[in-house]
């Protein structure tokens, strides 16, 4: 398998949200026996953002998705229209990567994890990358099917070996996106590490030092981490050598665990 990582043009112009979406009906994978909430369309009047996730939407495997840090999942158009182009796609619609925002102007990958952006009436903070997984595979097999491609290797490696993975978010204030709410940054955090360079270090190894800038401020300013990231960057530091003190108590899936 010979994937370039993607180097994507992000729209000049405002950051903004061009399309939010929801589950139109849920999608059984035979293969594991889910029936998943990834099929979403766009919705017109917009959605609400709710602290444990988006009104009206679904999570067929709730033991990998969904919770407080996953409330709400955003991408690029810029990101799944390159990808798109790349896996020989007349096109990928809105929704299709089970995004719940569809962004424009804003590189979601890029986005450093801790920054608070307010769209509409929601507040929201950025707080992990996503992980490709088997429903996922399925999901893009079926697409492929449909256009009549040929499959070109395991999904999840392509989409990993992509390097862009678009965010996830949880819900600071809840409130109504619709489509056409510009994007506000209300603040970045100076540890710098982005959604981007986890998802990527997650692939093979998180740098040691942007694993210790990110656990220090989130020590620091008492910020609970995503279970699998917490664990890569002090993973990433014992590899490298280097002592750190991290609270199991900032540790958590977001969902009671």
């Amino acid at each position: 398998m010979n994937v370039e990582p993607l180097s994507v043009t992000i729209t000049q112009g405002p950051a903004r949200v061009t399309s939010t979406c929801t589950v139109e009906s849920l999608f059984h994978v035979e293969e594991t026996g889910i029936r998943s909430g990834i099929g979403k369309i766009p919705r017109k009047e917009g959605i609400k953002l709710l602290t444990h996730g988006v009104l009206g939407d679904v999570q067929g495997d709730t033991e990998h998705h969904g919770g407080l840090f996953k409330a709400v999942y955003a991408f690029a158009r810029e990101t799944r229209e390159e990808i798109a182009r790349r896996e020989g796609f007349s096109s990928l619609p809105d929704g299709a990567f089970g995004e719940n925002l569809v962004t424009e102007g804003i590189d979601t990958d890029e986005v450093v994890i801790g920054s608070r952006w307010r769209i509409g009436g929601a507040e929201l903070e950025a707080s992990v990358p996503r992980q490709p997984c088997k429903t996922f595979a399925v999901w893009m097999g079926r697409f492929a099917e449909r256009a009549g491609l040929e499959p070109r290797g395991p999904w999840g490696r392509r989409f990993n070996a992509y390097g862009k993975s678009g965010a996830y978010f949880r819900v600071v204030h809840e409130g109504v996106v619709r489509p056409g709410d510009e994007i506000e940054v209300l603040s970045v955090p100076e540890h710098g590490v982005s959604i981007g360079e986890i998802f990527r270090g997650l692939s093979s190894e998180i740098d040691p030092q942007s694993a210790k800038a990110l656990l220090s401020w989130a020590r620091q300013t008492e910020t609970p981490v995503y279970t699998s990231m917490a664990r890569g960057c002090l993973a990433a530091l014992e590899s490298a050598g280097t002592a750190f003190e991290f609270p199991a108590s900032l540790i958590t899936d977001g969902r009671g665990n």
